[in-house]
């Protein structure tokens, strides 16, 4: 059989398997991964496996488990095995016969047939027979069921067995067996074994604890439990003999004190005599020194000479290299004219000689060529003469060779008559012959090079003499070289004989001295030992006390370093003190009263040593340190501040610590190497998972290998384990997720810095610049006296170790007597430094605690960002960042004098405080900077005590009820919300200052109506007395509960009141700023949203400092030269930009790697790397950390969007189209124009359908057609044409739905019109907004500068209630990420009903409520005759829901199938179960009509839509049809519009549909109309309809969605398009106006009255009709 494990790690799943094997006599058989363990070696591994259980019929157990799953093609192999006992294709042909050759013999036995088939069936028979799969899996996460539910023979072919948690019976009999193993004395067995049980139960109540605050899981498994109990007996037995050797060790130093009582003449009669040797050798060093000083003048002054003489010659050396040089280059003036003729003639062979010399009579050109070749050599210039000369045959070589440096003056004069002539040139002559050509080319380079001769001539002459002279000097250097040589060895000679001599006395001395140091302190040795005795009795005293208080301490202990590490600090005092101790002390066993884990675990000098390696001196980080030192398994220290990694790389610093990180090379054999030799490694920066190659390291799988030598096996290679060996881990994750088998493998230490250690950390920082003399003198004390007690215990320890060890007299030993006297010596001085210190430390306590209010402050801030990180993972700040900008918050806030410590730590703290503020923005999105300023605010006011929490959680949570049966009655619906009544009520209930609020509010609706409808309540004094009782928060109390949508403002304003506005201000973004503070080591880094590309701004910048800025863009391939261009620009100081760093994440690591060496390196100081990405999740955190943050969005607001465009105008754009006034009036309207597209988004649906990038390029483009049609026509500008241009082909371009299509044209007609070129043409109806009259380009920035921050919806021609929905989303969502932040707040209890039985719950309900299937077949028969369109369309509905029911109901009854363990839960059910768990529609039932509805109201809904269905096909159709409670409503229409054209008798695309509002109610209608059909129940949003004027109006205020009457769709002919006072008003199926690619949410345009606007400016407002509010 096989057997399926099922546990979590450390709760024994091997051991069992490995035990049933061992009791079953079967091999036990494992798979060892390494990083190349690939799909390859595992089937290598199945046919060893198969060749043991087949071929040789061993029983074999294959012990596999789910962290051994590297990839999934593994556990499809074990499932195949687990169901056939075959893996496809394992075995190839050559294998194949193998076996069968293997099992013939077993076959005939068996009476197997010899065919290859039947062999291969008894092979396999024989692997299921004796091949037992014994799969190890954990049910934590997803996987377990992911698995069972797609391999289903993991289920059906293994036999499962649960290993739950030890129940404390198992836990007590468990502990109890170790502790009889371990000699433990009988009187504490039970005591301890109970405390152990009770000690695990509650670390694993602390850690659901735990995850329910903190959202940080901990496993708590049986092997934490086995490590308690085991690490109980080691400790026990460790400290009774560590006690014990110490007590011994006293004993025999004291027995050894009544020993030392000898002489020492010996040594001083050896002293005189060396002293003697010593004075002689003084003599002759000084008689040596005096010959050695005058041959050492004689020698500098020779060597003087030969030094000047050496410089004139370098000198001359220069100037002759000068001449050269000068020669060379005047005569390479002709070498290109000379080598290009030469190029010529070589071209030239006899037969173009014989061309020229065939003519009888040459033409006039080859005549002059030929003459004055004859010229230049000197010959007649006649055709007879040249004829004569071109016979010869060796008249090509005499040109070629000829001697150009010896042409005469008169030559060179013949030669210009024809050189001169323009003519005469060899392109002209080579037009006539191409040897001419050649040769009037010679004659040319001739004459240059003659005449560059003659100047070079007299130079090289020139030269020619200074290189005779430099070298006769040369020569002579030479020689006097020679002789200083000789010089110079004498007195080598002479120096060497005085150090041999001077080192001998010196070595006389040096023995001289070290025996007068021996006789002094050998003569002080019986006093020093006596001191020592008082000390050591009273040790001995202390010894015996704890000696028997072991019992308890250590059973603390032990529970600490197995449990405590991932905990907290509170979390693990509470674990201590209430759960630990209490027990301990209530069983009465012995334990040390007001016991401290630090104390009675670390040595003080080594924590003393600690402190000053950097780790911080708090009592939590002290016990990070024991439990990184001291437990049994390796350290993984949870670091997201660097504090702990920093530590330990100073604490292992002298034994060679090895640093690398998961994406290093070579780990494995840095790791091999380090096992071998005992040296120290840290692995950095790891993740949520760890290599599956580090497991036999992590475990200690280490083997014994007898007489002291111990052995490991990693991979393939057995290593020898030297138990110096130090595996540590860290990780910069602050909330890392580690399964059980890597909690039960490493001891998980959190090292996240806590608020008392940060505190005394940057208390430090302030009192060092505060005062710094008594924090430099308090620092270099501690040092001091630390390292001199360090020492006082090592000499101790030397002292009793050296007595223990001597053998016969004391005196002997010299090492003993220096290490005695050294010892007291320290001690005086020691006991003397501690008094001292204690004065001093009484003032410096005094001073810091003065500060300690700014230290508090600065390390809440340090939390208000570190929390950040929660909302985005870019959010990164580190601790050393941090420090730094503290440190300047210090020094410039220093500026302002303060009359005392008091004021000063005000100003400190208010200056920090408002510089973490803008600190934060600069990395945070803009939605979020508001959030940032409320987490400060309310962060700062907790540490002062000034904030109610009690309160504040309610206002995170507002009023929430579960059971309104006993709620009063809401005492006026038509504009108190349900919500807004909930809050009102539960803030009577639950807060004391809001006593009697419900009534108050009942009483004065009138007065609470009209604050509720102002347009900014939040400035409003509240009605009655509650204005004057209330503060800041009980107001934004108010607001939460009644204008959820004034939230926002109200925050900005209670902020205001607490700190200051400035808190609220986010300072503008200083690119050039950053920079400054930038260093060349600094890298850093743009946080992108979509459609921001920070490259213009950053070469704007860059072209300011005259740097150049070179990009590149990230993507497959481009690894490489983005390294290659960091590194140049390191080299050369340019910057370099990694853009979109998010498409390349895997290669990040890397990159932070190269970066880092890059740095290390010392770049050029000009040098930056900027790098730019969008949020994810993979950016190397380390790196992220290191940078300089910044995010890059889009300006948000019609005024900053404004602004921007406007300083990105220059001066000669603005002013380059001629017609200038028209063209400025229309260019501040696009910007307008380009603003407001921008800004819609705010609006969500009310604003744009889909969200669209629109960016620059839109905009620039369009200010192109401006000045292009301006320009082309500026009297009968083109309207037309420019609005189509950019509302259709431009912005357009992107739009993709009608609609919003209709926003760009309603938009363009306004602003670009004829009117817009009036003076203050005004864009709404709000005053602020006008194109200004003074319309040059400066005029328009100060107008855009000071256009007011916040813009009602007005601005945009929304209604004011536009932007309520989307402020109260943002509301809801800032209030919720602050309880995140907070840890929650919500209460929780135990011992409710688990998920499983909330939803089976929900499932019951669900069939209850659910309605049944209509009858299909009846209706139709019903109305069989019926063959109009409208039954048709009831037909389908009814089959469309049926189809819904039935799904839905199978749905549920299998999901409650598999709750109770009867089926296994698909994928598809796993997904139902979660939705309705969370209270929403599974995906899954959505596929017959979408819906945004909570299950809760889609199920009444869907009775609803069936009820309709029912009446329709069992009675008649309603006279007043729901058209939202069909799936399909363009259907339905387009039936009614079928059935009118079948009774007309034309064709149905002829027709459309006339929109008829009813007056009536639907009680008032009385049947169906003759045509078309009446339609209720729709809704309209961003309107209301006026039954007076029959119109559109605009809504209440508050009223974001409104009831539309009774509305007949009558089919009519097609008529002309009415645009006047009509609105076609889109129709929408719900709110997703959208919809999806298959279920498009639009349905029909409905002509409705415009009313007092037109229908551009309901199209502005996004007015539309909703069959569906959700």
């Amino acid at each position: 059989g096989n057997a399926l494990l099922v546990g979590v790690g450390g709760s024994g799943r091997h051991c069992q398997a490995r035990l049933a094997s061992f009791v079953g006599d079967l091999r036990c058989f494992q798979i060892e991964i390494s990083k190349q363990y690939k799909h390859r070696e595992f089937l290598e591994d199945l046919k060893k496996m198969y060749d043991i259980a087949g071929t040789k019929a061993t029983p074999l157990t294959f012990l596999f488990s789910d962290t051994e799953i590297v990839e999934e093609s593994f556990l499809e192999d074990v499932a195949n095995i687990l169901s056939s006992g075959e893996v496809p294709n394992l075995f190839g042909s050559d294998e194949l016969n193998a076996i069968r050759s293997a099992l013939d013999k077993s076959a005939k036995e068996a009476k197997i047939q010899q065919t290859p088939e039947a062999m291969y069936e008894f092979f396999i028979s024989r692997v299921r027979q004796n091949l037992h799969v014994v799969f190890c899996m954990s049910y934590i996460g997803t996987s377990f069921a992911d698995y069972c539910r797609m391999y289903p023979s993991l289920v059906s072919g293994t036999t499962a067995v649960w290993l739950l948690p030890w129940p404390s019976e198992a836990l007590t009999e468990v502990a109890l067996k170790f502790l009889t193993d371990g000699e433990l004395e009988e009187q504490f067995r039970n005591p301890v074994a109970e405390v152990f049980g009770k000690a695990h139960v509650a670390v694993a109540d602390y850690s659901a604890a735990m995850y329910a605050k903190e959202k940080r899981m901990n496993y708590v498994t049986p092997t934490n439990y086995l490590e308690l109990v085991q690490g109980y007996m080691a400790l026990l037995t460790s400290k009774q003999k560590q006690l014990g050797a110490q007590a011994d060790k006293l004993r025999n130093g004291l027995s050894k004190l009544d020993d030392a009582r000898t002489q020492v003449a010996e040594m001083s009669i050896d002293l005189e005599a060396k002293q003697k040797i010593c004075d002689v050798k003084s003599v002759e060093c000084g008689e040596l020194l005096t010959i050695i000083v005058k041959e050492r003048a004689s020698a500098d002054i020779q060597q003087a000479k030969v030094m000047e003489e050496s410089t004139k010659i370098e000198k001359e050396a220069k100037e002759t290299k000068i001449i050269a040089d000068d020669a060379t280059r005047d005569l390479e003036k002709a070498m290109p004219a000379l080598e290009s003729a030469m190029d010529a003639l070589e071209k030239l062979d006899k037969k173009s000689i014989a061309e020229v010399k065939a003519y009888a009579k040459p033409p006039e050109m080859v005549m002059k060529t030929l003459c004055a070749v004859m010229t230049v050599m000197e010959k007649t210039p006649s055709w007879a003469q040249a004829k004569q000369e071109l016979n010869d045959v060796q008249f090509l070589p005499r040109i070629k060779n000829f001697d150009k440096d010896n042409i005469k003056d008169t030559t060179l004069r013949k030669m210009e008559k024809y050189t001169k002539d323009p003519s005469f040139t060899p392109k002209a002559v080579g037009n006539v012959s191409l040897a001419a050509g050649a040769l009037c080319q010679w004659v040319h380079a001739m004459k240059i090079y003659a005449e560059v001769f003659r100047e070079v001539e007299p130079k090289r002459n020139t030269l020619r003499r200074a290189q005779e002279r430099l070298e006769a000097k040369q020569k002579s250097l030479r020689e006097a070289n020679a002789e200083l040589k000789i010089v110079m060895d004498l007195v080598a000679g002479l120096n060497k004989q005085f150090t041999d001599s001077n080192d001998e006395k010196e070595t006389l001395q040096r023995t001289a001295e070290e025996l007068m140091l021996k006789l002094d302190r050998a003569g002080k040795l019986v006093n020093g030992l006596a001191g020592e005795k008082v000390r050591w009795e009273a040790s001995l005293g202390r010894f015996d006390v704890q000696q028997e208080a072991l019992f308890g301490d250590c059973i603390v202990s032990s529970a600490f370093m197995s449990y405590a590490g991932p905990f907290g600090a509170s979390t693990r005092d509470d674990l201590v003190n209430l759960e630990w101790l209490k027990p301990v002390e209530d069983l009465k066993i012995p334990v040390t009263k007001g016991f401290k884990f630090s104390e009675f675990m670390a040595d003080p000098s080594e924590v003393r040593e600690w402190n000053l390696q950097g780790l911080p001196s708090d009592s939590f980080s002290t016990e990070n340190g024991v439990l990184t030192t001291r437990g049994r398994r390796f350290p993984l220290l949870i670091d997201p501040q660097n504090q702990g990694n920093k530590w330990v790389r100073k604490m292992e610093a002298s034994r060679q610590l090895k640093v690398f990180d998961p994406n290093s090379k070579d780990i494995m054999r840095t790791l091999e190497r380090s096992i071998e030799f005992g040296a120290p490694v840290l692995l950095e920066n790891v993740g949520q998972e760890l290599d599956p190659s580090l497991e036999p390291i992590l475990a200690k799988n280490i083997i014994d290998n007898g007489a002291g030598g111990l052995s490991i096996k990693v991979g393939e290679a057995t290593l020898d384990y030297n138990l110096a060996f130090k595996f540590y881990i860290t990780t910069k994750l602050s909330n890392p997720h580690y399964t059980p088998e890597v909690s039960t493998k490493t001891t998980i230490v959190n090292f996240i810095v806590v608020q008392d250690g940060l505190t005394n950390q940057l208390l430090g920082v302030v009192v060092k610049a505060e005062e710094p003399h008594l924090e430099e003198q308090k620092n270099k004390l501690v040092v001091q006296v630390a390292k001199g007690k360090n020492r006082l215990v090592e000499l101790e320890n030397e002292i009793l170790r050296l007595l223990a060890e001597t053998k016969g007299s004391l005196l002997d030993d010299l090492s003993l007597i220096d290490t005695l006297q050294e010892s007291k010596v320290i001690s005086e001085t020691v006991t003397e430094q501690v008094a001292v210190a204690e004065q001093t430390m009484i003032k410096i306590d005094a001073a810091r605690e003065n500060y300690r209010p700014a230290g508090l402050r600065s390390a809440v801030l340090f939390f208000v960002l570190n929390d950040l990180v929660a909302i985005d993972p870019m959010y990164q700040f580190a601790l050393d960042a941090y420090v730094q900008l503290y440190s300047q918050s210090i020094d410039k806030s220093a500026i302002k004098i303060a009359v005392s410590i008091d004021e000063r730590i005000d100003d400190l703290n208010q200056f920090h405080a408002l510089a973490v503020y803008r600190y934060g923005c600069r990395a945070l999105f803009e939605k979020h900077k508001l959030l940032l300023s409320l987490h400060l605010c309310t962060n700062i006011l907790m540490s002062t005590k000034e904030l109610n929490m009690h309160e504040f959680t309610f206002f995170l949570f507002g009023g929430q009820v579960l059971d309104r049966s006993s709620q009063a009655n809401n005492p006026s619906p038509d504009w108190i919300t349900q919500q807004i009544w909930d809050n009102v009520v539960e803030a009577d209930a639950q807060l004391d200052v809001f006593k009697g609020f419900q009534t108050s509010l009942e009483q004065t609706l009138r007065d609470w109506k009209k604050w509720y409808s102002s347009a900014e309540p939040e400035k409003e004094p509240l009605p009655g007395e509650w204005d004057g009782c209330l503060d800041p928060l009980q107001k934004l109390i108010v607001c939460r509960c009644i204008r959820g949508d004034r939230v926002l403002p109200a925050i900005q304003m209670f902020i205001s009141a607490k700190l200051d506005s400035k808190f609220v201000e986010p300072p503008a973004f200083d690119l050039d700023a950053v920079v400054n503070e930038s260093t060349c080591t600094t890298p850093l880094l743009f946080v992108l949203t979509p459609g921001m590309d920070p490259t213009y701004q950053l070469n704007a910048v860059a072209g300011q400092r005259g740097i150049t800025c070179n990009n590149i863009s990230l993507g497959q391939g481009q690894e490489v030269k983005a390294e290659a261009m960091v590194a140049d620009g390191a080299k050369h100081g340019f910057w370099a930009l990694l853009a979109n760093c998010h498409l390349c994440w895997k290669w990040l690591p890397t990159l932070e790697k190269f970066i880092e060496k890059t740095f290390e390196s010392g770049p050029h100081k000009d040098f930056r790397v900027f790098m730019s990405s969008s949020p994810t999740p993979n950016f190397p955190i380390q790196l992220l950390q290191n940078c300089i943050k910044m995010t890059a969005e889009p300006p948000k607001g019609l005024k900053a969007n404004i602004v921007r465009l406007m300083n990105n105008t220059t001066e000669e754009s603005f002013n380059r189209v001629n017609e200038t006034q028209k063209y400025r009036k229309l260019f501040f309207s696009l910007c307008w124009f380009h603003a407001i597209l921008l800004e819609r988004r705010k609006f969500k649906m009310l604003g744009w359908n889909v969200m669209y990038d629109f960016n620059d390029s839109d905009f620039d483009i369009s200010e192109n057609i401006l000045a292009i049609y301006l320009d082309l026509d500026p009297t009968e500008i083109p309207w037309d044409a420019i609005r189509y241009l950019i509302a259709e082909a431009n912005y357009g371009g992107r739009v993709t739905e009608h609609p919003d299509n209709r926003v760009l044209r309603a938009y363009v007609n306004q602003f670009f019109a004829p009117e817009a070129l009036l003076p203050k043409f005004a864009f709404s109806s709000l005053p602020t907004y006008f194109i200004p009259d003074d319309n040059s380009l400066s005029s328009y920035r100060t107008f855009a500068r000071d256009l007011p921050f916040s813009e009602p919806p007005e601005a945009f021609g929304q209604h004011g209630n536009a932007e309520i929905s989307s402020a109260m989303v943002d509301t809801e969502l800032l209030c919720s990420t602050i309880a995140f932040l907070g840890g929650g707040g919500g209460k929780s209890g135990g011992g409710g009903p688990t998920r499983d039985e909330m939803v089976y719950s929900t499932c019951t309900s669900l069939l209850d409520k659910l309605p049944e299937n209509i009858d299909w077949e009846e209706v139709s028969e019903r109305n069989e005759s019926d063959i109009s369109p409208l039954k048709v369309c009831l037909l389908q509905e009814i089959e469309r829901y049926n189809e819904l029911l039935t799904s839905t109901r199978a749905s549920v009854k299998l999901l409650m199938k598999g709750i109770q363990g009867f089926v296994v839960i698909s994928m598809e059910q796993e997904m139902v179960l979660t939705s309705l768990f969370a209270g929403t529609v599974p995906t899954a039932w959505l596929f017959a009509y979408p819906s945004m509805k909570p299950l809760s109201s889609w199920m009444p809904d869907l009775a609803d839509r069936i009820e309709q269905l029912n009446v329709w096909g069992f009675q008649a159709v309603p006279k007043v049809l729901w058209l939202g409670g069909v799936t399909y409503p363009t259907s339905l229409l387009t039936a009614l519009l079928q059935g009118s054209a079948r009774k007309n008798m034309v064709s149905v695309d002829t027709l459309s549909f006339d929109f008829v509002v009813q007056q009536q109610d639907e009680a008032s209608i009385s049947a169906m109309p003759k045509e078309g059909a009446y339609f209720k129940s729709m809704t309209l949003e961003g309107a209301k309809w006026d039954s007076n004027t029959a119109a559109l109006a605009d809504a209440d205020p508050m009223m974001l969605f409104n009831p539309f009457p009774i509305i007949h769709f009558k089919p009519v002919a097609r008529k002309k398009i009415i645009t006047d006072g009509i609105y076609s008003c889109p129709l929408y199926l719900y709110p997703v106006r959208t919809g999806s690619r298959e279920r498009p949410s639009f349905m029909i345009w409905v002509e409705l009255k415009a009313g007092l606007y037109s229908s551009d400016q309901w199209t502005k407002r996004g007015t539309a009709l909703l069959l569906s509010v959700a």
